[in-house]
């Protein structure tokens, strides 16, 4: 099961922005140096959620400043971006990454509402969008001359420049939020980003992805090769002792849930949510507790974890101890 370290760093001070983008440049050069296979960049905007904001940009950094691990996005706010200007930032950043890219794609954030009155765009045409502009990615990256003619645009162009590093194009992947989007992923054989709290939901869900790709005729060497490339994201907080991750770690992450909670009624509605039903949204304490965790988790055949070890206002230290022990006790059971 290949590793993904997710950097997702919040900055509530804006006095404190160029220090946390740095650490986060730190924390990708980390998990390289450590032997992580990828790292994976968040989307959010005006609320100081994720600092690095406009992923592709801080993407083109890593690309710079690292040699081997995959760089990818879990996700973009698709339908955020105008869709020739994304098809050309992502062929070439698919260039400057000499094909480590991988494109996770999903509609835009599901809670935060401001993010769409920002940028102008109707939060209920937000899947519509998100559908439209993934058609062109696939028309730019694979065409030579492009005509398009859709509800939300309409254009002619010669060639999109430049053409993708990758052959046809860079790995796509979308995010799912429920068994109907996964079922919709898994009748194309399509690999998925999973959100799961869980080994034993992961292991359900990619139950049902392997029978809804059979019925659809996909033979088995399809259906396991679309599954080695689906990942599960997790959020853990991980300290030396269970005692020192819920006592000090925990705090960080309940921090982040209130700052959000503050800002969307939607988010605070999905952690009562979450509350009331005491769903396991994080794994905290020492790596000891949580290994079976992830044992469980490579047995179900996925391809990838996506590990969160930054949440709230956590200081970096705190987080890369945590990747550090993780990388020295779990992923060797697990790699």
């Amino acid at each position: 099961m290949k590793i993904g370290v997710f950097l997702f760093p919040e900055a509530r001070n804006p006095a404190q922005d160029g220090q946390i983008i740095n650490e986060t440049i730190q924390e990708a050069h980390l998990a390289e140096k450590l032997g992580a296979d990828a790292v994976f960049l968040a989307e959010h905007h005006f609320d100081g959620n994720c600092v690095y904001v406009d992923p592709p940009t801080f993407a083109a950094s890593l690309a710079a400043s690292t040699s081997r691990i995959k760089i990818g996005f879990a996700v973009l706010q698709t339908s955020l971006y105008h869709p020739l200007r994304l098809a050309e930032q992502l062929s070439l950043l698919d260039h400057l990454s000499k094909g480590r890219l991988i494109v996770g794609l999903g509609r835009g954030s599901l809670v935060n509402t401001h993010e769409y009155s920002g940028y102008e765009i109707d939060p209920d045409s937000a899947q519509e969008r998100f559908e439209e502009i993934e058609k062109i990615l696939l028309k730019c990256w694979t065409n030579e001359r492009v005509v398009h003619a859709g509800k939300y645009w309409n254009f002619e162009i010669g060639m999109l420049r430049p053409r993708p590093f990758s052959a046809p194009h860079p790995t796509i992947l979308r995010s799912t939020a429920s068994d109907d989007s996964l079922v919709a992923q898994a009748r194309q054989g399509r690999p998925v980003i999973m959100a799961s709290p869980t080994a034993s939901r992961a292991a359900k869900a990619l139950e049902l992805y392997r029978k809804t790709m059979r019925e659809a005729g996909f033979d088995e060497k399809a259906v396991e090769n679309a599954v080695s490339q689906c990942w599960a994201a997790r959020t853990v907080i991980i300290a030396p002792t269970d005692k020192e991750a819920n006592e000090i770690g925990m705090p960080y992450f309940k921090q982040m849930q209130e700052y959000r909670a503050a800002q969307s009624t939607a988010f605070q509605a999905k952690v009562a949510q979450a509350n009331a039903r005491m769903a396991p949204q994080i794994l905290c304490g020492s790596t000891d507790s949580m290994m079976e965790e992830f044992t469980d988790l490579q047995k179900t055949g996925i391809g990838g974890v996506i590990v969160r070890f930054r949440t709230g206002p956590m200081p970096a230290e705190f987080a890369n101890r945590g990747m550090q022990l993780f990388m020295k006790d779990i992923a060797p059971a697990i790699h």
